[in-house]
């Protein structure tokens, strides 16, 4: 059927639910198209509605200008997306025109199918692989899935699966958390203590969860997992990124999870959504036979059973979260990025735990040292930014440190001392040294080792008690008169105050003593 063809079938099947006396509204929901459309489509004649489709059909096309450059490329590289094509026009074009990609692939298809020019796809070569022993393996996966819950909003939930690669036997459990390591744990114990034993090795992808970070299949594990995997004893094995074939079994439950026991659902709460499970794992996943063995799960959990290693139950520890810390300094949490300070990144390996309080994003340094707070963002593809972030202070409080450590007798005792006032007051410290500086250049050294021994004894952390302490170790000078010169607004002195009195001698005042006394 062509395309002109389906438009008007489309248009009688308007008027057809029209004449049977149906609203816009309910043609708009059963066609699945807007109600502006139907009200156009409603307002033509047969006539009015070819017209208009003619007319669309020889509508001029904005990127013809560029075929020839499409076409040329498509036949060198048959393989090219339309979004390669995209960028390719916006390169060698300068004055290529701001349009939607839908239009680029739209257009990028019209060329492939006018010159015919096919998408190459490489096909990958596939082979059956033999049935395992029993008791050898197990694949895990995660899954989410949003169902609708009883008060009519949407509760997003996600699940754990393991199935057993010999017999197919399945579990599966939820949560309404986003997994973690430790979360993870906590469903490998569940899903042993229902299996009845531990397989020898199980199938993972390179989730987060598992892998601190993987290069070139030199796997480095979280630090929990790895203690895990060492007390329960099985081996792990991590398929290919970009390749879920490795592990199809569990690929296949995923699918079966959702479209067989959670679709339609309605989410009460999560112990119940488990409860259903747990009967549906009885009578329907592990109770009817599989389409490919032909066996139904649980009598081949029987035999596969007694070849699984024994399950000794083990303690779950909750596990800080730990983000790794981006080149630029951030992290990613929850869509968005949280900025911290200069110099936090120090390598692939850098790391951070994060916790949350309140309405507030703490921030930590592996060995527990909070780096800093940032208000949680509402929304997503947020950039969360402190300003204060963007310049490393710790070198300059450091080297202003050192600076007046020099000015003193005993910089041992002044680095020690500083380093007091750095730790109680470090919104402070740089107002704190600055005060400290004033006062070395025009005090005596000697007085300010022995106030800064006194401060050290005395737990004394405060520039201005150091200031007043000093105040009161100087001596007092005696405050001496001034004289101020007589100046009169002429500019001249008068003659009488340059006339000099006159001196008594000393002699005439030993005569007047020496004749009262006779």
């Amino acid at each position: 059927m062509n395309v002109h063809l389906a438009k008007f079938l489309m248009y009688y099947e308007i008027h057809r639910l029209h004449r049977e006396d149906h609203s816009v509204r309910k043609i708009s929901n059963l066609l699945g198209l807007h109600r502006d459309t139907i009200t156009k489509y409603l307002s033509m004649s047969e006539k009015e509605y070819e017209s208009f489709l003619i007319k669309g059909s020889e509508r001029k096309k904005e990127l013809i200008p560029y075929e020839d450059f499409v076409r040329d490329r498509l036949k060198v590289y048959p393989e090219t997306s339309s979004a390669q094509m995209h960028d390719w026009l916006k390169e060698y074009h300068e004055n290529f025109p701001k349009l939607n990609p839908k239009t680029i692939f739209n257009f990028v298809h019209f060329i492939r199918v006018k010159h015919n020019i096919p998408k190459l796809s490489v096909q990958r070569q596939m082979t059956v692989v033999e049935e395992l022993p029993y008791g050898k393996q197990a694949q895990v996966d995660f899954g989410e899935y949003t169902l609708r819950s009883s008060s009519g909003g949407r509760v997003k939930i996600f699940f754990f699966t393991l199935v057993l690669s010999r017999s197919r036997f399945k579990y599966v459990w939820f949560t309404d958390r986003y997994f973690t390591t430790a979360l993870a744990i906590q469903a490998h114990e569940l899903a042993f203590a229902y299996m009845g034993g531990v397989p020898d090795e199980i199938v993972y992808d390179q989730d987060k969860v598992f892998i601190v970070s993987e290069n070139r299949g030199d796997i480095i594990l979280t630090a929990l997992f790895r203690s895990y995997t060492r007390n329960q004893s099985f081996k792990l094995y991590f398929c290919r990124k970009a390749d879920p074939q490795s592990k199809g079994k569990v690929e296949n439950m995923v699918k079966y999870v959702k479209q067989n026991f959670l679709y339609n659902r309605t989410y009460y709460n999560i112990e119940t959504l488990n409860d259903d499970a747990m009967g549906w794992l009885g009578r329907t996943a592990n109770a009817l036979p599989h389409s490919f063995t032909k066996k139904d799960p649980f009598s081949e959990w029987n035999i596969e059973q007694t070849f699984l290693k024994p399950y000794i139950a083990q303690a779950v520890r909750d596990e800080p979260l730990v983000y790794t810390v981006r080149k630029d300094n951030t992290i990613s949490w929850k869509g968005n990025l949280y900025s911290l300070p200069l110099g936090t990144y120090t390598g692939r390996s850098s790391q951070v735990t994060v916790q949350t309080q309140q309405e507030e994003l703490a921030i930590f340094q592996a060995e527990g040292k909070e780096l800093c707070r940032h208000k949680i963002a509402s929304g997503k593809g947020l950039k969360i930014i402190n300003t204060d972030h963007k310049r490393d202070k710790t070198s300059a409080i450091q080297e202003m440190i050192d600076q007046l450590c020099i000015l003193l007798n005993n910089p041992q005792a002044g680095k020690e001392w500083l380093a007091t006032i750095r730790t109680a007051k470090p919104r402070y410290v740089r107002d704190q040294l600055l005060l400290v500086r004033e006062i070395l250049e025009t005090t005596e050294p000697a007085l300010i080792d022995k106030t800064i021994r006194y401060c050290l004894d005395n737990h004394i952390t405060s520039a201005v008690d150091f200031k007043a302490i000093l105040a009161q170790q100087q001596p007092r000078s005696v405050e001496q008169k001034k004289t101020i010169p007589l100046n009169p607004l002429s500019g001249t002195r008068p003659g009488p105050t340059l006339m000099a009195p006159e001196k008594s001698s000393i002699q005439d005042y030993e005569a007047i003593i020496k004749k009262s006394t006779s």
